[in-house]
């Protein structure tokens, strides 16, 4: 870092760096794009200065280092707000005589203009290569915005966790404030969490190669997870304040299959070691909240996939059983030990094996929440390498 840097820049360059999934943007830009040097620049009415780059032609810009902002497209876009795209400088009329390109000998330029939450000019998110390039299409248009977007919201959620935390090192009352933040948290989050599955999903449709795929492929499951931390994080907030688990209760069997099935396919694109197998043999009509319904099963199956013997099979059954809806989730694994077994379903049990260190421990409590709001109850046999969790709910709840 460039230690004669101005103070408010420097921090606004380690924001950049904090933040973890920029350097895979700017990997699977460079891939989708084929150019080879992407970066995010902080851009002022004084200073052009590189927060991140991915560098392949050894333009030599590391975190701190400074261009002449004069000399840089990045200075107008600074003006005009607008990006800009050019396939091939020397046959664009705009810029084939602009001095940028001349100076720094390149033929193909990206750049869109990244914003604060507030509106305030943040910088660019920009690309460049010694070759043309095919890059004014919608699809390269589409991911640069939306990347633009999700960067904007880190910055604010970097910025807000700051805070943040500054409040609660003053802060008494640890408890309130804590249960607080994680609520915000999860609301925060859940905005750029969907911008990052929007790019996914788009990224997928594209001729990507195999590399590139794999990336998008490891983004796309990180968004799931994630999402699944949130949910479980913003229900065990709200339960803690007081409001509990809210239903929205319909019939409609068919959604329900629909939604069960949705979650076994999210899961099978980023689990290639399990096969899951479906049986859905509902005769009567049954009145639930089918998003909730698919919440709790989502962090069943994710413990299913998490603590389940690999190559082994899962199991899940949906059926009616004396007047009463059952979900079943059958994996093979190992037992349950009979101590914990008590304790599975309270808030921050990290359960019984060594693959869930990265877990919050709240999966299951808040599936239990949930088949207690249907007046329902969840309960688990583990016994001869085999775990069962079986939801059960009256018909006519």
């Amino acid at each position: 870092m460039n230690p004669n840097l101005d103070f408010h820049i420097q921090k606004d360059v380690e924001k950049i760096l904090s933040i973890e999934s920029i350097p895979t943007m700017l990997n699977v830009i460079c891939q989708s794009t084929g150019m080879k040097f992407a970066a995010v620049a902080r851009v002022t009415d004084k200073h052009w200065v590189t927060c991140v780059s991915q560098d392949e032609i050894n333009f030599g810009l590391k975190p701190g280092d400074e261009l002449e902002l004069e000399t840089t497209i990045c200075n107008e876009i600074r003006q005009h707000h607008e990006p800009v795209v050019i396939d091939h400088v020397s046959k664009n009329v705009d810029y084939c005589e602009h001095h940028t390109p001349a100076k720094y000998g390149f033929e193909s330029y990206i750049s869109f203009p990244i914003y604060k939450k507030n509106g305030d000019f943040f910088g660019t998110l920009c690309a460049i290569d010694p070759q043309p390039a095919k890059l004014d299409n919608p699809h390269i248009r589409q991911l640069f915005q939306l990347y633009t977007e999700l960067i904007s919201f880190h910055i604010e959620a970097v910025e807000e966790l700051k805070d943040i935390n500054e409040e609660l090192l003053e802060a008494k009352k640890v408890g309130k404030l804590r249960d607080t933040f994680v609520a915000i948290l999860g609301h925060d989050l859940r905005n750029p969490l969907g911008t990052t599955r929007m790019c996914s999903d788009i990224l997928m449709q594209m001729d990507l190669p195999e590399f590139a795929r794999k990336q998008v492929g490891t983004i796309k499951s990180t968004s799931l997870r994630m999402q699944e931390l949130i949910d479980n994080l913003l229900d065990f907030a709200k339960g803690e304040l007081g409001e509990g688990i809210q239903l929205n209760l319909i019939s409609d069997n068919a959604q329900l299959k629909s939604e069960i099935s949705q979650i076994i396919k999210e899961v099978e694109t980023t689990d290639t070691q399990h096969q899951i197998t479906l049986s859905f043999a509902l005769k009567n009509a049954i009145k639930c909240d089918i998003n909730r319904i698919g919440q709790m099963f989502s962090n069943l199956l994710s413990n299913a996939v998490k603590h389940g013997y690999e190559k082994k099979p899962i199991f899940v059954n949906v059926k009616n059983e004396n007047d009463k809806f059952c979900l079943e989730v059958h994996n093979s694994s190992d037992d349950i030990p009979s101590k914990m077994m008590k304790d599975l379903f309270k808030p921050f049990i990290t359960s019984h094996s060594e693959n869930n260190k990265d877990g919050l421990g709240l999966g299951l409590y808040i599936a239990s929440q949930i088949a207690k709001a249907h007046n329902g109850d969840l309960k688990v046999s583990s016994s001869n390498n085999k775990t069962s969790f079986r939801f059960e709910m009256p018909i006519n709840s």
